[in-house]
């Protein structure tokens, strides 16, 4: 295929979708991500799309936040990979928070497979997911829908949250930096999003690698709310995304780090235990595999004021901040004030 006629298709995937990861541009034009970089940055300079964080967007894409269907079809693979991970923390019986977002459906369809959980959203999809698991609770959360995520949201969906308390909120956003913490482009799923995380006494966020370093709009979860992050391994030429995980670990975050491949860290199945979750679908509930106590250098506790958990599980790999297991709360406000100002 020619530059030309693949710079064609290339733009009319982004018009068709509003917006596409790079890795799923060079499958549909069938040549390497390298190739793909350079024609969308033709693209560019000739004004007809964006450029973002592994892939590329219509021309103002900051402030144009994608519908559903759009959303669904960046990174399914690193969706799925977040939500196994993801799902791996919740133990039985708990009670979350599932806020709107196609990485969080994916989550809550796993979630449909831990009895005795209750688990509040503001998303009609998440809710959906987990309409026919047998022993699961779902609460949902008052409001306006909103048709582009298929959301609650409003004041009617913020006050149906006041006095509420659970173990953990999971969240998932339109960009993901250091320096903001989580964000998205809508005003209303922003409001709803923080009283989310005030009903949570731990903060899971779960974003793919082509939103670690993209900022938009509205700030949802500053960073130093989040407890944990889980994502998966950027490629080996992401400079940014590598930058931006280790800017996250030194400011406390707890990064789990999903992998599918060989070069993954954590425990693997055990002999006999059955499928990894994921690993064939979703029509056998995976065996719950035990969780190590990995020791978080400098680890953060949530804003409830409990430490904030442990992590692991299959295919994750844990990054954080090097300092001791005792940090000086001087020090480390100091060296969290030099990451920003840097």
């Amino acid at each position: 295929m020619f530059a030309a006629e693949r710079r064609q298709l290339i733009l009319e995937m982004v018009r068709a979708n509003g917006a596409v990861s790079l890795r799923e541009l060079a499958r549909v034009v069938q040549t390497s991500e390298v190739t793909v970089r350079r024609d969308v940055r033709a693209l560019e300079a000739e004004g007809l799309l964006d450029r973002r964080h592994g892939g590329a967007v219509l021309p103002g894409g900051f402030t144009r936040e994608s519908g559903f269907p759009q959303k669904s079809h960046l990174a399914t693979a690193e969706k799925t990979a977040i939500a196994d991970l993801a799902a791996s923390f919740v133990e039985e019986g708990e009670a979350v928070v599932v806020g709107a977002g196609t990485t969080t459906q994916e989550l809550a369809r796993r979630l449909a497979r831990i009895p005795g959980l209750t688990v509040v959203t503001n998303s009609l999809l998440v809710a959906q997911a987990l309409a026919h698991a047998n022993r699961v609770e779902v609460v949902m959360t008052g409001g306006t829908l909103r048709g582009s995520n298929y959301a609650l949201v409003g004041s009617g969906a913020e006050q149906s949250l006041q006095g509420l308390r659970v173990t953990r909120a999971f969240l998932s956003g339109s960009g993901l930096t250091a320096e903001r913490g989580l964000s998205t482009s809508n005003m209303l799923s922003a409001s709803v999003d923080r009283a989310l995380v005030q009903a949570a006494a731990e903060v899971v966020v779960l974003a793919d690698h082509t939103k670690l370093g993209t900022d938009t709009m509205f700030q949802t979860v500053p960073t130093d709310l989040i407890s944990r992050l889980v994502t998966d391994e950027p490629p080996a030429h992401d400079d940014r995304a590598g930058t931006e995980l280790q800017a996250l670990a030194d400011q406390g975050v707890q990064v789990a780090v999903a992998g599918a491949g060989a070069g993954s860290a954590g425990p693997g199945p055990a002999p006999g235990s059955g499928p990894a979750p994921g690993a064939g679908g979703d029509t056998q509930p995976p065996a719950r595999q035990p969780r190590r106590e990995v020791p978080v250098p400098g680890q953060r506790r949530t804003h409830g004021g409990s430490p904030g958990g442990t992590a692991g599980g299959p295919g994750a790999q844990l990054r954080s901040a090097p300092t001791s297991l005792t940090p000086d709360p001087t020090e480390r406000a100091a060296r969290v004030a030099d990451l920003r100002r840097r």
